[in-house]
């Protein structure tokens, strides 16, 4: 009779085993082509859309690239940015993410996608394959994006703005920046690579104003800045300027290139988030790599944006794919 519980033990302790192996499997869900047979066409759907919306807008390619970060460092990659509130309490409406854009495009392409495929593609999936095609439609690397997400219903405007746990502010040190990357089980490479999107975009005066003009509540500029920036910076920018907008990447800021890291190392980071890379030996020198022969930018870029699309997703049975983005099912 022992010997029959025993067995009977061992064998609860087999199921226990395999349902824990099942669950943790499950996390990790994601794959390339998840879509192949339930929707076959979705890639080529996104595809399109971002083809026709960066004819005629193509300054929303940092924003829409920009999106994908803002959702994937808060809650995971679970589309949780996108939800509506009625009260203007979900993370939308967080400072951080008052400045994002694009939210109509991610709701066209939803839309184009329950057409062909209704309750199929979650919009966690959406934000990410856009984020993509943006990349590829501005001269940049082109990456296979792992899907399988499935959609969150838990938004809070308190999230973003958390200590530590929050979006890194564009005024962050390095060591900040580290922390930040490494909770969400980033590297320092991917901190370094994926600040290299703000190849592409722009960002309001209000952004960098304090290195301009009272960087240290004394009246001061930046000494980390190169003075000729700062002096053609200033002829665009007024103190307290709330509604004029700069290039992050003056020049080329709706091509997707290396010459971010050019400027960053020539002192002429807008943000001081950029800046920030200098003060570290391994952001610093691959910075440097980056704009040598042997650059291995886009590639790296594809990797890195790849193992941020893995930050905390729900797959499987978790979470839910909403019918409309903006509203929880």
């Amino acid at each position: 009779m022992a010997g029959g519980k025993n067995l009977f033990k061992i064998f609860m302790l087999q199921i226990i085993v395999l349902s824990l192996f099942s669950l943790h499997a499950e996390g990790q869900g994601l794959k390339v082509g998840f879509y192949k047979k339930s929707c076959p066409q979705a890639e080529v759907i996104v595809s399109k859309v971002i083809s026709d919306v960066m004819a005629v807008a193509p300054s929303l390619s940092g924003p829409l690239l920009r999106m994908h970060f803002h959702d994937c460092f808060i809650r995971g990659c679970d589309g949780s940015v996108l939800l509506d509130s009625p009260t203007n309490q979900s993370e939308k409406f967080s400072p951080p993410n008052l400045s994002l854009r694009g939210f109509n495009i991610i709701d066209r392409v939803k839309v184009a996608l329950e057409k062909a495929c209704p309750d199929v593609v979650s919009c966690a999936d959406i934000v990410a394959l856009v984020a993509r095609d943006v990349t590829v439609a501005t001269k940049g690397p082109f990456w296979e994006v792992e899907t399988g997400r499935r959609d969150g219903n838990v938004s809070l405007f308190i999230d973003p703005i958390t200590p530590v746990t929050g979006l890194p502010s564009f005024t962050s040190n390095i060591s900040v920046l580290k922390q930040s990357w490494a909770l969400r089980g980033l590297s320092t490479k991917d901190l370094v690579v994926l600040s290299g999107g703000h190849t592409i975009g722009i960002s309001h005066c209000s952004s960098f104003d304090s290195r301009l003009y009272n960087f240290t509540g004394k009246g001061d500029t930046d000494p980390t800045m190169d003075p000729n920036y700062i002096a053609r910076l200033k002829l665009k920018c007024k103190p307290n300027d709330q509604t004029t907008f700069a290039e992050l990447d003056p020049g080329s800021f709706k091509t997707f290139d290396d010459s971010y890291f050019k400027l960053v190392t020539k002192r002429r980071g807008l943000l001081q988030s950029d800046a920030a890379l200098l003060d570290d030996p391994e952001t610093r020198a691959y910075m440097i790599q980056a704009t040598s022969r042997g650059s291995t930018f886009f590639k790296d870029f594809g990797v890195s944006m790849v193992n941020m699309g893995r930050i905390g997703v729900l797959t499987g049975s978790q979470g839910e794919v909403r019918k409309v983005c903006t509203k929880s099912n």
